[in-house]
């Protein structure tokens, strides 16, 4: 079978938060954007959930709030957590100014699809699913393009500016020789899932004790849970018994006990392992990494998905127009880095002094059950100040991006909502003609 070859202005490689947003902005733009998602589906559980204000304030912008809220979701206006039973509210979203103070908790599969059926309205942009990127296309000393592979054979994709996108274990980035610096972080996150309990406590981020940190995401019928343990441990835990894990999760958060036997098998719970790193450069000429391509974030805060959604906002408004006008340049491309750069580089610290201190090996319950009055003095003194700032810094980040210019008002011509309902039904007379004509 001949390889097939596609020809666009920019090819992002991944159909997550980042990809979805780049292109779809790109599109608004009017340049001519192709998104490569390896998967038949955005159907993937135990990812990064967490909506935070700085990315409902580009939705809002986008015009596409109500249809947002009309997807199934909760909310969460303070992060708390609880050490050895005391309860603390470090982050309180409701000093945010403006609309948006507070965090949305959704599949990111419904995420996903929002921001691909917007996409989808603009016809110079397209989404190919089951499209594997194996490898980078040059010419000369630039990067071209992207080779993939799909259940159809082999495709080349060649454009002007090729953006890897497609996270930690980016195989765009492996391909183009960029290594990013890894900062060792000591722990692993086990993810599952349990049934909420019959009288659930306050939403409540986090149990410690002694000995576990217990992640408890309220959704709307169950929690989106999960234990640190010490990286490389897993089989260990494993060979004590699932009753065993059970029992230390209750250890470090007791309300759970009705529901723990929910988790049966090792089958249900999936191993993240966790990462902090970053390139020091970001790009080559003709290609630019973003996201966790470019720096893998800590699920500690949950801002990776922010933070990947971010560089989208900066990329689009930095190289939409040289894209649209065939002019990008190395120098365009280097610009995104020195915006995204800065935020990165003040956050992953602090992710990892969190996982020196609390989010660490053995439980960070570093105050005795009940507090000393001191210690409760010292709390109720510097809380209030924690609120305020951490809210900023979790909920909006330290360099918040907005759109401007042409992704505030589209070029590019859209298709109404009934051409999009004809091309839904097109598609499935075809499919069902295809089917009727299998021998």
């Amino acid at each position: 079978m001949s390889e097939r070859v596609l020809q666009t202005s920019c090819v992002i490689a991944g159909g997550g938060p980042g990809g979805m947003m780049l292109g779809l902005l790109l599109a608004r733009a009017g340049v001519d954007v192709i998104v490569a998602e390896k998967h038949d589906d955005f159907f993937r559980d135990f990812r990064g959930d967490t909506i935070h204000p700085s990315t409902i304030d580009l939705l809002d912008q986008l015009g596409l709030r109500e249809r947002f809220d009309a997807i199934g979701q909760s909310a969460i206006h303070t992060l708390d957590v609880v050490i050895n039973r005391n309860r603390m509210t470090p982050v309180d979203f409701s000093n945010l100014r403006g609309r948006n103070q507070s965090i949305a908790l959704m599949p990111q599969w419904d995420f996903l699809s929002l921001l691909a059926e917007e996409a989808a309205r603009y016809p110079n942009f397209r989404l190919l699913l089951g499209t594997e990127v194996t490898g980078l296309v040059h010419n000369r000393s630039r990067v071209a393009g992207v080779a993939a592979v799909t259940k159809d054979g082999p495709v080349e994709i060649r454009a002007l500016l090729t953006v890897a996108a497609d996270g930690r274990d980016s195989t765009v980035r492996a391909a183009s020789g960029l290594v990013p610096r890894e900062y060792g972080v000591p722990v692993d996150v086990l993810w599952f899932r349990l049934p909420k309990t019959g009288t659930p406590p306050p939403d409540t981020l986090a149990y410690l004790n002694s000995e576990s940190m217990v992640i408890t995401i309220p959704r709307t019928d169950y929690y989106q849970a999960g234990m640190l343990i010490k990286k490389g441990t897993y089989g260990e835990i494993q060979e004590g018994g699932i009753e065993e894990f059970r029992a230390r999760i209750v250890r470090a958060a007791p309300f759970l006990a009705p529901v723990v036997a929910s988790l049966e098998t090792w089958d249900q719970i999936k191993l993240l392992t966790v990462q902090v790193n970053r390139l020091s450069q970001w790009w080559l000429p003709g290609m630019l990494c973003i996201g966790d391509a470019a720096h893998a974030m800590s699920p500690a805060f949950g801002v990776g998905v922010n933070y990947a959604i971010q560089d989208a906002v900066a990329a689009a408004r930095i190289l939409a127009e040289p894209l649209r006008t065939r002019t990008i340049s190395s120098r365009d491309v280097e610009r995104v880095q020195a915006r995204r750069l800065p935020p990165v580089r003040l956050m992953q610290p602090i992710q990892l002094r969190l996982h020196a201190v609390i989010a660490k090996p053995g439980g960070g319950g570093f105050l005795p059950d009940p507090m000393l009055p001191w210690q409760k003095r010292v709390a109720d003194t510097v809380l209030p100040v924690a609120r305020k700032v951490l809210a900023r810094i979790v909920g909006r980040g330290f360099r918040p991006e907005k759109l401007d210019g042409v992704l505030l008002r589209p070029l590019a011509p859209h298709r109404s909502a009934v051409e999009l309902r004809a091309d839904a039904q097109l598609h499935r007379l075809r499919s069902r003609d295809k089917k009727c004509a299998t021998p």
